[in-house]
């Protein structure tokens, strides 16, 4: 089944909820960045919560989000928008750690228990809105939940979970959102912690088949929930080989010449998806030609 999230409302609007299986698109990533057990489930705890603050967004809005820890994973980068279209890389990717005392993945070891947890919102205004909150677990989904109550002021829950297989591709991934608005009463919000007290992990969940309604169902009850949209979630990278070549054709006729005769041509790789494109000489003399073409 294709990779989608839910966005919803329960308890006659007093609480906003969204849900996501992404196994497709962390086993994407996982590929593209090559990355190893444990950073995978870092890697795709952040681009599962991404995905789902991403639709939180409207139009041709988009975020970035940086998880920079001082564990050996380094930074954790990852792009959404708000058609659930995500993307993301990690600083090193190939770190991993045998199971931790629960006898799960120990990502807060490869990420770190210090640093800071940062949202960049590019709403289309000259000025973009940046939250910042320190790393309190490492764990990623009780960073976000830190991050909503801290600097949005939303009281939430946030759950993500990655299973990985032993030959390190992506079993099932998944995660949940759930947020209380204002008017949000005191014997709802009981019954939703205590639901979340009571629900298996969420990965295991997405193993076993449960769809994103299903798992907001066990969280929320299904008398409660109104579901306002499905939305279907993909990698999605935004670098192609044109805006490459704006970049290089930016530079000056020097240093184009220096790339014609020391490195005779260039490449360039994007960080996120990991594809490389390649310039020839000749692909540069056209750049050089171009720019004096337009008296740079």
């Amino acid at each position: 089944m294709a990779d989608y999230l839910i966005r919803a409302t329960a308890y006659e609007g007093k609480v906003r909820a969204y849900a996501i299986q992404s196994t497709e698109t962390v086993e994407e990533a996982r590929r593209r960045q090559d990355t190893w057990a444990t950073t995978s489930a870092a890697l795709g705890r952040t681009l599962t919560v991404s995905a789902m603050m991403g639709t939180m967004l409207k139009g041709e809005d988009k975020l970035t989000i940086k998880l920079e820890g001082n564990g050996p994973i380094g930074a954790v980068i990852v792009d959404a928008d708000a058609h659930g279209n995500v993307r993301g890389y990690v600083k090193n990717p190939h770190v991993d750690f045998d199971l931790n005392e629960k006898g799960k993945l120990d990502v807060a070891r490869a990420v770190g228990t210090e640093g800071t947890l940062s949202v960049v919102k590019d709403l289309g205004m000259k000025d973009h809105f940046t939250g910042q909150v320190p790393i309190v677990s490492g764990e990623v989904s009780e960073d976000f939940t830190y991050y909503f109550a801290n600097s949005e002021q939303v009281p939430s829950a946030v759950g993500a979970g990655v299973l990985v297989n032993t030959d390190h591709s992506i079993l099932a991934a998944g995660g949940f959102i759930i947020q209380m608005m204002p008017g949000a009463d005191d014997e709802t919000i009981s019954t939703i912690e205590k639901r979340l007290t009571e629900i298996p992990p969420i990965s295991s969940l997405i193993r076993e088949g449960n769809t994103p309604e299903e798992i907001l169902n066990r969280l929320l009850g299904e008398e409660t929930l109104h579901i306002l949209d499905r939305v279907p979630v993909q990698f999605k990278c935004r670098c192609s080989r044109e805006r490459v070549e704006v970049a290089l054709s930016s530079l000056d006729d020097a240093e184009l010449q220096t790339m014609i005769e020391e490195d005779h041509g260039a490449e360039a790789k994007c960080h996120f998806c990991n594809e490389a494109y390649h310039f020839d000489v000749k692909d540069l003399q056209e750049m050089q030609s171009s720019n004096k073409g337009g008296n740079r």
